[in-house]
């Protein structure tokens, strides 16, 4: 629509018709669809479940709830409708309900067109401008929802309070002809939603004993989390028969999916590219550990994992491994296992645990979490170390962990040099054959975070031991650690002794 029309009469002349939010966004779905373009671009994982539902929806011209645990792209969801929308619409000029110039619904739409006619100046509203998304809080009134009275603007028109005019539109109504989103429906006080119902099922409105017929033309969109029905609140019954299609969510259901939705959205500073490589199993572990939590026995299934767990988690990632090249004052570097020590704090904060996960610290949750994931992921780049139980002498590792077993031992400390790093896993007999044997074709980079990687699994596999000290880990053998328990102070002691030795072999 030429947006250079300034009347109603000019608009007239030009052939426009009036449509409803609901036909605008069925037409211009269709010719998305038609055209074979994606209306929800940069959404993974949902093309085949979410999406088409949302679309069914739409076409059906249907009120919408997403129901899902936290961090499923439900409200980004909402957010991408209004790219169905029109480009641009015109309002009557000066409009607070955004009235259709042919078909106003206010009070200062009609009285402006009775005035001026054909004259009447209009405006055009971008689709930009007709989103509208309200987080349900317990302290959400009518008035800020629907509207009140207003004493001030009665004062100021000199209007008695039976005048429509002394109304202060709440956000539902000045939301005519766009998207409204309520976020965290459940949320709200149960006084409230009843309030909802006249609007979703007749169009009218109820404020301070005023009864108003407007027709809005409101496409709403509910987001709720099904935690929320037994917890905090519960969407009343009437309220959820009202919402025409109801659509379930759910969290990324392989790795690749995790990994495009974390590679999108993480915000890595170019800086940062330039000066860290990373890897594909470095990706890999990262989404692992959002797949472990979301099974394990100390996370609250309940709650969920948000896909903001893995964002945050590579984003720290990344920043260990760059404060490692600020510290050494080296230029440039690839990531380690060693540096997933960044990532548990963006798991403890991310996770709801149960009695017993609290009982274990979120800490050593984080930990336990991290571990399941490489010993996951190990089996994807290593034999399996289990089928060698009973034939260790054909075990690929029985030469790691001979030397191990000899009494030596090698600490990974978590700001080694790039040069010293190498040195130390390089100085563990056959490790380095290990990896030419299964990885020979490997960039080098990802052969040494492969030997740390293998070192970390054969722990996991209970073929060596890992113990944390202070500012790193410490590899050793599983029977001698049986028999050291560690003492206070022990930590600062095993470090002073690899200062001396800078193989950390002892």
């Amino acid at each position: 629509m030429n947006s250079t029309i300034k009347t109603v009469g000019e608009l007239k002349k030009s052939g426009y018709q009036s449509r409803t939010i609901r036909e605008e966004l069925r037409s211009n779905l269709i010719a998305k669809l038609r055209k074979k373009e994606n209306p929800f671009d940069g959404i993974w994982g949902y093309e085949e479940t979410v999406i088409p539902d949302l679309e069914r929806a739409m076409l059906a011209g249907h009120d919408i709830n997403l129901l899902g645990l936290r961090g499923q792209a439900k409200t980004r969801l909402a957010r991408l409708m209004v790219n169905l929308l029109d480009e641009y619409i015109p309002i009557i000029e000066g409009s607070e309900l955004n009235d259709d110039p042919l078909n106003p619904i206010s009070r200062y739409g009609r009285d402006r067109l009775a005035e001026k006619g054909d004259h009447t100046p209009i405006a055009w509203l971008p689709r930009e401008e007709r989103y509208t998304e309200k987080l349900a809080t317990p302290d959400v009134s009518i008035a800020d929802l629907i509207g009140d009275v207003d004493p001030i603007k009665a004062a100021a028109l000199k209007l008695p309070y039976s005048d429509e005019r002394v109304i202060h539109f709440g956000l539902i109504p000045r939301s005519h002809r766009c998207i409204f989103v309520i976020n965290e429906l459940p949320d709200l006080q149960a006084r409230i939603q009843v309030a909802l119902f006249n609007i979703l099922q007749e169009g009218d409105i109820q404020i301070r004993g005023f009864k108003l017929r407007l027709p809005l033309e409101i496409q709403f969109v509910f987001t709720a989390n099904p935690e929320d029905y037994t917890n905090r609140g519960s969407i009343v019954t009437p309220l959820k028969d009202r919402i025409d299609s109801q659509i379930i969510t759910h969290y990324p259901k392989t790795l690749e999916i995790g990994k495009k939705i974390t590679q999108q959205e993480a915000r890595i500073c170019e800086e940062q590219r330039k000066a860290i490589q990373s890897n594909e199993i470095a990706k890999d572990l990262v989404e692992q550990i959002a797949f472990e939590a979301r099974k394990s026995e100390y996370v609250d299934a309940k709650s969920g994992v948000s896909a903001r767990l893995t964002i945050s988690a590579y984003e720290n990632l990344m920043a260990a491994a760059e404060r490692r090249t600020i510290i050494n004052n080296e230029k440039n570097t690839s990531v380690r296992v060693s540096d997933f020590v960044g990532v548990i704090p963006s798991i403890t904060g991310k996770v709801e645990l149960v009695y017993e996960g609290e009982q274990e610290g979120p800490g050593i949750v984080a930990q336990s979490l991290l571990g399941k994931a490489i010993r996951t992921q190990f089996v994807n780049y290593f034999p399996d170390p289990d089928t060698f139980r009973k034939q260790k002498e054909k075990s690929p590792y029985k030469k790691i962990t001979a030397w191990f077993g000899d009494g030596n031992t090698l600490d990974i400390l978590h700001d080694l040099p790039n040069a010293e790093y190498q040195k130390r896993l390089q100085s563990v007999p056959g490790l380095t054959e290990l990896i030419t044997e299964f990885h020979q074709n490997q960039a080098p980079a990802i052969k040494t975070f492969l030997m740390e990687f293998a070192l970390h699994g054969l722990a996991e596999f209970s073929l060596i031991s890992k113990h944390s000290l202070t500012s790193g880990l410490q590899f050793k053998d599983l029977l001698s650690s049986m028999f050291s328990m560690p003492q206070p102070g022990d930590d600062e002691d095993e470090e002073e002794a690899d200062d001396d030795i800078p193989n950390a072999r002892r």
